[in-house]
């Protein structure tokens, strides 16, 4: 079409008649089927007297060239499908294609060539590792173009990619890079967060990776990230984003921001966001008090603010008290003294998260003052506050035992009379109270008898009356932890609380299906704590648990809980406690036990794809095009949704379905005994899978409930001796072991090591000589410990660079290496294990108190002396 004629059809759209518009734009989208129209767009652009035709074409062009970029990832995407099978050898053109366009002087060429090859290097990382140099300098390159925002984005996705695979040799090169990332993500946040945000993934592998690359720009990097995160101009996604990163940054690098004075203006910059006011006349989510059971304790928002806090808990995590208590404290002084109720709030979260990083620290020598503050915040006339002091009692009732429970006079009277304070109306802040009561309780033991007909009336009150199905969830909830807690005293209540939590297993009323499925929880926890009391009602328990798993299978009906997810969810601790009540009585319910467990571990639901988000950059890509720009799109999108597909994301809910699913198999295999035999290759298969699972709790469950396998064929070996059990035992043996001493050496996360070796112990002591065959597992155990004991693993890990002398071991508190040590020793035969123990190991660099405690292990178990 002519420039006159299209110029014509856009100024019919300038126009005041909705027929004449209707028209002109039908005519205009017949024209942009010719591949001729776009130049004339773009002459029209620069060269149309009216200046308001000169505007028009720029939404115009939009589906023209997103379209030409769906075309361009779609070849992408082509290319690399047949790059993984063919590879670069055999395909030496797209080699020369990437050369030819990587290099081009024409900035659009080159962006495709680096959306090409950001594509391919993805589909086969590995097969580019004989071209990183090649791929660095290039990167060097296009990351210098700060002109062309497209170049940057790809560069950044292809370092993503590489990153992972870089070796000792590539350091220098990629080194060089990380300036100049800092300078394009700067370019790129202000053009397209929601990019910045995928971008932002090449600075966490590359903090990842297993070669120093970072540490010596980590100052910069640091800069950076904190100038992003206290921007309050920018939007909430990237700022949470980079302080993910932060996150990140001080798990990997944590004596690194010790040794360069890292830490003082991180925390300076933390408290400002932590303290954040909303928007005036809004809350933070936990703070609103709605019915929404979506709504959970604790931080649950995704604001900086949270992601700020969730920092301070890997600083406390990650970094010894000694260094990070003198410089938080006087900033949390300032912020619990202030009048400012969100500055009360922060200082009070803070505390919370500190209990758990840092908890033996206060335990020893915090703990009165700050339970103090805490307990004085639980009576501020503000409920955020209050709210804020609810969570951070909790927090501290679960990682400050058994020290707080000795304050039970002081805490209680005030939990108490709060709880009565709260109306039945008020859920949310009833759950702050309740949640905060429940982990109180729970640990107290017999310290709770005082207060036991007060508890109790308040959680039969909601019961007995008239209340939302809400607060009666509540309840039935801190019925079992007070159940834990009082143990046999509890059995004066025992009748009436299995009248009420029977009650609610019989109604068919939806709306108390939380009610329903809490209930069968508490179950659980009164079948543990009430012990042969509980005994005759176990068979009903157990049908009524069944029963109510049928009736939930609809996976609507099983999210009704914010607590769980799908039947398997709470199921799996009721069947799991009524194991150690039933024993082998289990039997005719285990092929429907295992086979809803097996349903829980295999389940895919709640996975979400992930769509990449990525696939084209466009400096005027918006979410304003009419309804011709959508039918124009909608035929390509359909086409592109699966290639598109990134990843998966799973919710929480149904990892921990997962876990509490292995847990509760574990468990029911030793309880049961020899019926559980049938369902053991099956289950331990399943369970086995899960080792490669990306949620820690799933792995740490799994690990665990493997260890437990183990246990029990050794036990139903014992009592029904014969090849195929005895078999079964050294297969299983044979699989765990050794991904056991993988997990201890290669895993990064300190829970899941630490449970390996709990677990590891365990299996050693049952199992005894047969843990060690064949016969150089030995060696290769004592290799495994000699390497936790050197601080060698991944989950300890250093970098050379960083290391500081006089630095206490990276470890949790509990040290778990040492009962595996002297169970190994006690397996093997006298003279090897004496050799073992013969060989130098680094007692030394562990602390006095440890060393003391951890030395004698091993010789103990071989009647000799210490060895150190």
């Amino acid at each position: 079409m002519e420039p006159t004629g299209l110029e014509q059809i856009l100024r019919e759209l300038l126009l005041p008649d909705t027929e004449r518009i209707r028209r002109a734009t039908e005519q205009l989208r017949t024209a942009l089927r010719d591949p001729a129209a776009l130049p004339t767009l773009c002459d029209l652009l620069a060269s149309a007297a009216d200046p308001q035709v000169r505007r028009l074409p720029l939404p115009a062009e939009r589906p023209i060239v997103r379209h030409r970029h769906s075309v361009s990832l779609s070849l992408a995407q082509l290319s690399a499908t047949i790059f993984r099978k063919e590879g670069l050898e055999a395909w030496p053109q797209l080699m020369q294609l990437l050369q030819h366009s990587t290099h081009s002087p024409h900035i659009p060429e080159r962006e495709m060539g680096l959306l090409l090859l950001s594509v391919v290097v993805s589909s086969r990382p590995e097969a580019f590792q004989p071209h990183h140099r090649e791929l660095l300098r290039l990167l060097n390159e296009t990351l210098g173009e700060v002109g062309s925002p497209g170049l940057l984005f790809y560069s950044l996705r292809t370092l993503t990619t590489v990153a992972p695979y870089l070796g000792t040799d590539d350091v220098p090169l990629a080194r060089v890079l990380v300036p100049k990332l800092i300078v394009a993500m700067k370019t790129l946040i202000p053009i397209d967060e929601a990019k910045a945000c995928e971008a932002v993934e090449a600075l966490d592998e590359l903090l990842e990776s297993e070669v120093p690359i970072i540490t010596s720009h980590l100052s910069e990097v640091l800069t950076f990230c904190l100038e992003v995160a206290s921007n309050v101009a920018l939007g909430d996604a990237i700022r949470a984003r980079i302080l993910c990163c932060l996150s990140f940054l001080v798990k990997v690098k944590s004596k690194a921001l010790l040794k360069n004075r890292l830490l003082p203006p991180l925390l300076h910059t933390l408290f400002p966001i932590m303290a954040a006011e909303p928007a005036l006349g809004q809350l933070d989510p936990e703070d609103q008090d709605s019915e929404e059971e979506e709504l959970e304790i604790g931080l649950v928002g995704e604001t900086p603010k949270h992601f700020a806090v969730q920092v301070v808990d890997m600083l406390a995590l990650h970094l010894p008290p000694e260094k990070l208590c003198p410089l938080l404290m006087p900033m949390l002084e300032e912020a619990l003294r202030s009048e400012r109720p969100y500055q009360r709030k922060a200082g009070l979260l803070v505390l919370a998260v500190l209990s758990d990083g840092a908890g033996d620290h206060i335990r020893q020598r915090l703990l009165p003052p700050l339970l103090q503050i805490v307990c004085k915040g639980l009576e501020d006339p503000s409920q955020v506050v209050r709210n804020a002091a609810l969570f951070a009692l909790g927090q501290f009732s679960e990682n400050l035992q058994p020290h707080i429970s000795s304050y039970s006079g002081e805490v209680m009277p005030l939990l108490l009379a709060y709880l009565k304070s709260v109306p039945l109306g008020h859920t949310n802040h009833l759950a702050k109270a309740c949640y905060a009561l429940e982990n109180f309780v729970e640990n107290l033991g017999p310290k709770v008898q005082p207060y036991l007909p007060e508890l109790m009336e308040c959680m039969l009150q909601p019961l007995r009356n008239p209340s939302s199905p809400r607060a009666k969830e509540l309840a039935v909830s801190a019925l079992g932890a007070i159940a834990t807690a009082a143990q046999a005293s509890l059995l004066p209540y025992f009748p009436t609380i299995m009248e009420h939590l029977r009650e609610f297993l019989l109604t068919g009323h939806e709306d108390l299906q939380p009610v329903q499925i809490q209930s069968l929880e508490t179950l659980g926890v009164l079948a543990r704590a009430v012990g042969e009391p509980m005994r005759p009602l176990a068979e009903e328990c157990c049908q009524l648990g069944l029963g109510l798993c049928d009736q939930v299978d609809d996976p609507d009906l099983r999210r009704c809980t914010t607590r769980s997810s799908g039947s398997g969810r709470w199921a799996s601790p009721l069947f799991a406690a009524l194991s150690g009540l039933m024993h082998e009585g289990l039997a005719p319910h285990l092929p429907q036990i295992t086979t809803l467990m097996l349903l829980s571990l295999r389940s895919t639901e709640g996975i979400v794809p992930q769509y990449d988000g990525s696939s084209s950059f466009l400096l005027f890509d918006d979410e304003s095009g009419g309804e011709e720009e959508e039918e124009l799109m909608d035929k390509d999108e359909e086409e592109e949704d699966d290639s598109e597909i990134s990843g998966y994301s799973v919710e929480n809910a149904f990892f921990d379905e997962k876990e509490d699913a292995c847990a509760a198999l574990g468990e029911i295999s030793v309880n049961a005994s020899v019926a559980f035999l049938p369902y053991m290759e099956s289950v331990f298969e399943e369970v086995f899978k899960l080792l490669e699972c990306p949620h820690l709790n799933v792995r740490k469950a799994a690990h665990e409930a493997l260890g437990q396998f183990c246990c029990a064929l050794h036990q139903a070996g014992q009592s029904c001796p014969s090849e195929p059990s005895t078999a079964a035992l050294q297969a299983a043996l044979a699989r765990v072991v050794p991904s056991y001493m993988q997990a201890v050496s290669g895993e990064r996360e300190r829970q899941v090591v630490m449970a390996v070796l709990e677990a590891l112990t365990g299996v050693l002591r049952a199992c005894g000589p047969l843990a060690l065959q064949p016969p150089g597992r030995l060696a290769e155990l004592c290799g495994v410990l000699k390497a936790v004991l050197q601080r060698k693993t991944a989950c300890q890990d250093t970098d050379e660079e960083e290391e500081e002398e006089e630095q206490p071991l990276p470890w949790p508190r509990r040290p778990n290496t040492m009962p595996c040590s002297s169970c190994h020793c006690c397996c093997a035969r006298r003279n090897r294990a004496a050799r073992w123990q013969r060989s130098p190991l680094p007692w030394g660099r562990w602390q006095s108190p440890f060393r003391a405690w951890a030395a004698p292990q091993p010789s103990s178990c071989l009647g000799c002396s210490p060895c150190c």
